[in-house]
């Protein structure tokens, strides 16, 4: 029962940093279970699951606020529906290739790509936005979210920082909105392969993803400064594909 409740708090903390800076949840919840014992079989799915729950209420709650609007024909809609449709395409991949492909491999070349959007957003260096640069950014991030449970956030809300002219709170709306079925897919994909996860792990996760997917947004609604938001957003991206590269190679 104890265990239950420090599960819910781990999740409803992560959702809520999550869907109030668009990153977070799965890159750190994932590690710091398989850390605690969990198997990687029942983690990924649980994460990918609860996530979906957490993303669905905060893009409810975003455009709610006027976080981002998802109102059809706006830049938020037309962003997310795009990484939506190629990160569909690609869980189907990464789902299918997870036993074949070397995770080491995989995570250098993400944490290399969060690095390198790190540095462009913290440099202030900026991206005409296209089609093709959305399909790439929901097709690689979807990947690896697929095969891992994480990266999704830095790689999608860092990523679109990049291009001139994209609003801040914008980008992590979208964010979790896109995020949302393609998590949703991952862990149904899951299951076909791999079976249901313990209850006693999913439940948990997804209760406290639900209460900090409905509050983050409010957080992300009160913060005022658009530049010191960027810059620390770029700065988180930085950091979390620093740590990828400590964890894959130096530990």
């Amino acid at each position: 029962m104890l265990e239950s409740f420090y599960l819910i708090v781990f999740a409803m903390v992560m959702e809520f940093v999550d869907s109030a800076l668009g990153m977070m949840y799965g890159t750190v919840l994932s590690p710091f279970l398989i850390l605690l014992g969990y198997d990687v079989k029942t983690v990924v799915p649980s994460i990918l699951i609860s996530q979906s729950i957490g993303g669905f209420i905060a893009s409810w709650r975003h455009h709610r606020l006027g976080n981002a609007n998802f109102q059809t024909d706006t830049v938020d809609y037309r962003v997310t529906t795009t990484i939506i449709w190629f990160g569909v395409f690609a869980c189907l991949v990464g789902v299918f290739v997870s036993s074949s492909i070397s995770p080491k491999i995989l995570n250098t070349y993400i944490a290399v790509l969060v690095i390198a959007i790190g540095v462009m957003i913290l440099w202030g260096k900026t991206l005409i936005m296209t089609s093709q640069k959305i399909y790439a950014l929901g097709f690689i991030s979807a990947f690896n979210k697929a095969l891992s449970g994480g990266g999704f956030g830095p790689l999608v809300a860092g990523g679109q920082l990049v291009f001139k002219d994209r609003s801040e709170k914008g980008a992590i709306g979208s964010t979790d909105f896109a995020e949302a079925p393609i998590c949703l897919l991952s862990f149904l994909l899951w299951v076909l392969l791999n079976g249901m996860p313990p209850l006693s792990l999913m439940v948990p996760l997804c209760l406290g993803s639900a209460v900090g997917g409905f509050f983050g947004p409010m957080a992300l609604s009160r913060f005022g400064s658009k530049d010191l938001l960027k810059k620390g957003l770029g700065m988180l991206v930085l950091i979390e594909g620093l740590w990828v590269i400590y964890k894959v190679w130096l530990r």
